[in-house]
């Protein structure tokens, strides 16, 4: 399943192929959705925020389309005109003059005004996503520490959209490596020095897999890319403490870690 660092990349690419153009053509397949497509003609695409695993799509007339995935939704950029061939059933295209951008499959999909966005149900479900700029260290501590997610074991936490959205299965792997704790730690039961690691790590590891995951850096001298440290890497050496990795399974997900440096 796609993470948070997977689907900023894919808002990215859209962002690249529609944002700041006026839409020549805007397509709905579900009726309840049909009047606002003449409504949206000339308008253009302001940006699209990730907020977890849904999209939002702002246009530049202040409504803003609210998008999610859910297991079989996906989306394409293709050139303008373009007829693809797939077995998947369109439910969105935005079109401008060279290319547009089309949504396959997915059945969660709303057009909103500000007001109704922010006390959309799902929005008011989840926390900040940690691929928001904005989103400092000391927030991701005060969360940490904060009464509702203080006492709850770091296996279920990390993989909690309401926690921080964008947190998934190898993020919770790699962070809770990174920052040398099992997962049955809970933050209320850590020292500072260890609560300022996971706060930072909790930051770092998504953003450096959004970055640069899937990039190879030949000359070896662009700075840290991101790797695999014990996802899938169980019977192989930890690097750190020359340990085993294991497997295991907590919060029906698989899990990785080394018991010889995660106490």
């Amino acid at each position: 399943m796609p993470e948070g660092p997977e689907i900023r990349r894919a808002a990215d690419s859209l962002e690249a192929a529609i944002k700041d153009k006026p839409l020549t053509d805007v397509w709905f397949a579900f009726p309840h959705l049909h009047s606002f497509a003449p409504t949206l003609v000339g308008e253009c695409v302001e940006r699209i925020e990730t907020r977890g695993k849904a999209l939002l799509t702002h246009f530049s007339n202040g409504m803003t389309m609210y998008s999610h995935n859910q297991l079989y939704g996906v989306w394409r950029v293709v050139e303008a005109g373009e007829v693809t061939e797939t077995n998947r059933v369109l439910r969105v295209r935005l079109a401008a003059k060279d290319k547009a951008i089309l949504l396959y499959s997915a059945s969660d999909i709303e057009i909103l005004t500000a007001d109704e966005l922010a006390v959309h149900p799902f929005l008011q479900r989840v926390g900040p996503d940690v691929l928001d700029m904005s989103l400092t260290v000391e927030q991701v501590k005060s969360r940490l520490l904060s009464p509702r997610f203080c006492r709850r074991q770091f296996s279920g936490l990390l993989l909690d959209q309401a926690f921080l959205a964008g947190l998934g299965n190898y993020l919770r792997v790699e962070i809770l490596w990174h920052a040398a704790l099992a997962p049955q730690h809970k933050a209320i039961d850590l020292n500072e020095d260890q609560l300022d690691t996971l706060a930072q790590a909790l930051l770092d590891i998504p953003r450096l897999s959004y970055q640069t995951r899937g990039r190879v850096d030949e000359n070896h001298h662009h700075g840290a890319l991101f790797r695999f440290n014990v996802f899938h890497r169980a019977g192989q050496v930890c690097e750190r403490c020359g340990g085993i990795i294991e497997k295991s399974t907590l919060s029906s997900r698989p899990f990785y870690g080394c018991p010889g440096c995660q106490k």
